[in-house]
């Protein structure tokens, strides 16, 4: 068994009831590096210009602002949490902070749903770019049959996740090394990028206002087909949460965090931004077909503007924006796993938290995750939509997870008990008195944009033959399955089991050393009778902290002992079971 590491360097693991055993080794570059690469300036805003350009035409780059500001408001609220909560599996870990027991699990449950479909979904892109690279790329058939595109998506998707899951298996210094020098590729590639699409502008800014022909047949209007487009903005600016799941392995993550939330977000914003004006501005004729293509798009324009080898050069840099983006949605998912099955919350819970002892990083977790991506790649493979699909239904799954944090942050704001009286040593970042109007604007946006992206739209979900039903409601249909499920998963079977496996648990000793009574006030509906070390491995009122190695409200468990307490466990290195209460 792994034995917890324990270091000056450990940033209080042991108050969030944790040994640490992850490699904290990430700077702040590589933190930073980690929030942009998940985003991915130009993987996203490359993977679908196509999309947004053809459903709205020029204007839809005011959809990138909208969202930007949308996705300002959760990202402060997700800064302010990660200045106080730095750990693995954030907005799950958040969430049992904030919320009861189902809420949190479900929130860490549709968030690694949702890492597990984008990180196939990112993997996707390689098929808009590479093929225009070199044709010896489109390796199944020509590109011109109905089927060509998607299945050589599919193929070139999987090999992509399988180099993913060797490097994140391999350890987290090898991943944040090319994740960092990837970052710096893809900065420097998109400023350079920005510059010559201006400078070989042959058109005015005007033209953004420029709606004719758009909306016509839609019964909202240009409005309809605008929220249509607002997709391909929405699919890029999400995933800033990353900084802050990587907590555990970054050098002083309360400060460290916060700031590369809030810096990958609004560095995004700028790049992406100019670089959509610079593509609408540049591109030779705006009424060319193929800027409407899934074949063509933005890549279209740069290599029509820039030349063959200039251009290519670019395609180049994207293709390793999206390997870099590819790698940080899988570290992202497999710190999400990791963090639930710490805490006994998920199926074969002790196999998937396993940590190497060598490399300490969870490869089991790392190649569970891999193979499960390729999955919804493999069902769609005869979808020629399969872009927009399963892109849009990684996108909702993402939006819902960041509610159900947002929203339970903002009742504890209405009552009074936020920030939450938990014994926390220090606080990276607060909003102040902002932080109620920034919340209500972080909710009402995902709620809106959430609705807007699970409609069932036919430009979405079933833009090609055949129409079906259930292929037009399949995001919502997936979505419910879903959330249902998840639901009925933890309230019949995982709730009865949950709490801190003991390998992962914070000693006794270490709490008594540090001086903690036990007695920090109340904490609103997580953890009200229970040390603050106990949020992270009973959630809410639905588990007792029976869980290894904590101490009930004024009166300590295991005084005396030097190993950890075990709760009911009769077994050393057995999780307690935990009794439910409701």
């Amino acid at each position: 068994m792994l034995e917890p590491r324990k270091s000056a360097d450990s940033s209080g693991m042991d108050e969030f009831g944790y040994a640490q055993t992850l490699d904290r080794s990430i700077g702040k570059f590589a933190s930073f590096a980690a929030g942009v690469s998940y985003i991915s300036i130009l993987t996203g805003v490359f993977q679908l210009f196509y999309f947004g350009f053809s459903t709205a035409g020029p204007a839809y780059a005011w959809s990138w602002p909208m969202v930007f500001v949308g996705q300002l408001m959760v990202a402060l609220c997700f800064a302010e949490l990660a200045g106080r909560y730095p750990v693995a599996g954030s907005v799950y870990n958040w969430a049992k902070r904030l919320a009861s027991g189902t809420w949190a699990w479900l929130a860490g449950w549709l968030l690694l749903i949702s890492s597990i479909v984008a990180l196939g979904s990112v993997a996707l892109a390689l098929q808009i770019t590479l093929p225009q690279l070199w044709s010896g790329f489109q390796m199944v058939g020509d590109g011109t049959g109905q089927f060509d595109f998607a299945m050589n998506g599919v193929l070139l998707a999987s090999i992509m996740i399988g180099i993913s899951t060797l490097i994140n298996a391999f350890g987290v210094k090898l991943m944040t090394m090319i994740n960092s020098i990837g970052v710096f590729v893809e900065l420097i590639a998109a400023v350079l990028l920005i510059v010559a699409l201006v400078w070989n502008a042959v058109r005015g800014p005007e033209v953004l206002l420029d709606t004719t022909g758009y909306g016509e047949e839609n019964p909202m209007g240009f409005l309809g087909v605008f929220l249509i487009a607002a997709m391909a903005s929405g699919y890029v600016m999400y995933g800033f949460d990353t900084a802050s799941s990587l907590g555990e392995e970054t050098k002083d993550p309360k400060r460290t965090a916060p700031k590369a939330i809030i810096r990958a977000v609004t560095a995004s914003f700028l790049l992406g931004g100019l670089l959509l004006l610079g593509g609408i501005l540049a591109a030779p004729d705006l009424s060319d077909p193929k800027i409407g293509a899934a074949d063509g798009g933005l890549q279209h324009i740069v290599l029509s503007v820039l030349g063959g080898p200039f251009g290519k050069a670019f395609l180049v840099c994207i293709v390793v924006a999206v390997v870099v983006c590819t790698l940080a949605v899988h570290a992202a998912a497999i710190r999400m796993m990791f963090a639930m099955a710490r805490d006994n919350n998920l199926p074969f819970s002790r196999q998937l938290s396993k940590v190497d002892p060598v490399r300490r990083t969870p490869t089991v977790a790392a190649i569970v995750i891999g193979v499960l991506a390729v999955l919804p790649l493999i069902v769609n493979v005869m979808q020629p939509a399969i872009f927009t699909i399963v892109s849009s239904i990684s996108i909702v799954l993402i939006y819902l997870s960041y509610l159900l944090v947002t929203v339970p942050l903002l009742r504890q704001r209405f009552l009074r008990k936020w920030p939450i009286r938990d014994g926390s040593s220090e606080e990276g970042f607060s909003l102040g008195k902002w932080g109620v109007l920034v919340n209500i604007l972080a909710v009402l946006w995902g709620g809106g944009m959430t609705l807007n992206l699970i409609w069932p739209r036919q430009e979405i979900y079933n833009s090609v033959p055949p129409f079906e039903w259930y292929l037009q409601w399949g995001g919502v249909l997936f979505v419910g399955a879903v959330a249902i499920g998840g639901v009925l998963l933890y309230r019949l079977k995982i709730r009865h089991q949950t709490g801190v496996l003991a390998e992962h648990a914070a000693s006794v000793a270490a709490h008594q050393a540090s001086g903690d009574s036990g007695d920090y006030g109340d904490s609103g509906d997580f953890g009200r009778e229970t040390h603050p070390a106990t949020v992270s491995a009973t959630i809410g009122r639905e588990s007792q902290p029976a869980a290894v190695g904590f101490e009930n409200r004024g009166a300590a468990v295991g005084q005396g002992s030097q190993q950890p307490a075990v709760g009911t466990s009769e077994k050393p290195g057995r999780h307690a079971p935990v009794r439910s209460v409701d």
